[in-house]
């Protein structure tokens, strides 16, 4: 009897050990799906570049002693294809039935708010008629604060920082330099562009009640291909700084066409280290484009390593941060959860904090919004401080000022809705 019993008890101890790393080796397939042809084409191409570069350096356990492959603590291997949306959200959708018919249960996605909320709304509806096929949407670039507000959704986790986080760093900035007396506001005619106008006009009465909003723009996304006449708008305003939530071709364009029609007032960003922007603002840009971000081009330390082995290999800039927190993030949800299953690694994630390439972060259970520092850089010449050359221009962000997680967390009014 009592062999009987030790040998249950070693029965039962193996099967502990083997549940606790069954996920182990598994292949955990993800799509993102985004523009990789058309106008915005290139910014996309450049992104799931990242997301392959890191799949591998994620994939498996450590390699002890080997901070180039940190690995995940579940063991077990990434791997991510891309699909081409257009920046449709009617495109998306088919792509997102595609994945799924596929049986991916990871999906990617960044460029394009409105692309997300209708991405957010599909996973959610979808995984309510399918329990036990449920997916998990990662939001690796979409800013529109209605995302981990009132659109909130359990399946949707945020791995940027939204658009009023973004601008409560940046008007806190802007309120401190007392040559900043008129603003122009341009941005995109789309869910996050008007965000970043409602949120710059809201933050800057608040902080700087004495600057001026002296005009405000919105243009169609990725159809303008010249913005002189914008240009002349904003200087004959007397703007002396303008604020833009505008990225890839809309926002070099922007700058290309302000160097080219001799304005020279400050430009406060979003994305000035996005694919085709550096190279657009050249020289004429240095100490007067500014961008508010979760990183820039000059963190120093295994990032900064990262970076130079990236551009080598494929003769392009990473600035997307994003892409190795979402795997950080799933290797310790996994490893949490001893599961890959989606509705388990979701349970994990929430709440969950760890450290990344600049200190701890943590995904807010409430609303699924990642907490995390954010950072005000300048365009200026790169250095010996701060080398990093995007585009090979010569030229860097160079860091002002850090915003730790408290000063740019914003309230959430989310009320989710969890799964029983």
């Amino acid at each position: 009897m009592k062999l009987a019993l030790r040998v249950v008890a070693v029965t039962v101890a193996v099967l502990c050990v083997s549940s606790a790393f069954a996920q182990k080796g598994e292949v955990v397939k993800m799509v993102r799906i985004d523009p990789l042809t058309g106008i915005l084409g290139p910014v996309g191409a450049s992104q799931i570049k990242g997301y392959q570069f890191f799949a591998e350096k994620f994939s498996g356990m450590s390699t002890p002693g080997n901070p180039d492959h940190p690995g995940n603590p579940a063991g077990v291997k990434f791997e991510v294809t891309a699909m081409d949306n257009k920046l449709s959200p009617t495109e998306s959708l088919n792509d997102l039935k595609a994945a799924i018919d596929q049986g991916v249960r990871y999906i990617i996605q960044g460029n394009g708010s409105s692309v997300a909320l209708a991405l957010s709304d599909a996973v959610t509806k979808y995984n309510e008629r399918n329990p036990g096929k449920e997916v998990i949407f990662l939001n690796d670039s979409a800013v529109d604060p209605d995302l981990t507000n009132s659109k909130c959704s359990f399946w949707h986790f945020r791995f940027d920082a939204d658009t009023s986080m973004k601008m409560e760093a940046m008007s806190s900035f802007m309120a401190e330099q007392k040559d900043i007396k008129k603003v122009y506001l341009l941005n995109q005619n789309y869910s996050h562009g008007h965000q970043v106008a409602a949120y710059a006009k809201e933050t800057l009465a608040r902080k700087r009640p004495d600057i001026k909003i002296v005009g405000e723009d919105l243009h169609p996304i990725a159809q303008t291909r010249d913005f002189a006449p914008y240009i002349a708008k904003i200087k004959a305003s007397g703007a002396d700084t303008v604020i833009t939530g505008n990225w890839g071709s809309d926002l070099s364009l922007l700058i290309k066409a302000a160097n080219e029609g001799g304005y020279t007032g400050k430009f406060f960003t979003y994305y000035a280290g996005v694919t085709g922007t550096p190279t657009a603002l050249g020289t004429n840009g240095a100490g007067r484009v500014y961008q508010i971000a979760y990183n820039h081009y000059n963190m120093g330390g295994q990032m900064q390593k990262w970076q130079d082995e990236f551009k080598k290999k494929y003769n392009d800039d990473f600035y997307t941060g994003s892409t190795i927190r979402i795997f950080e993030m799933l290797g310790a949800a996994m490893a949490k959860a001893k599961s890959t299953d989606p509705v388990k690694v979701a349970r994990a994630m929430e709440g969950l904090k760890f450290n990344s390439f600049n200190g701890e972060v943590e995904m807010r259970k409430t609303d699924h919004q990642l907490q995390q520092p954010l950072y005000m850089s300048v365009w200026e010449k790169a250095s010996a401080k701060y080398p990093y050359s995007p585009e090979n221009t010569g030229m860097t962000l160079v860091p002002l000022k850090e915003y730790p997680n408290y000063v740019s967390s914003t309230p959430t009014s989310c009320q989710m809705k969890r799964p029983a």
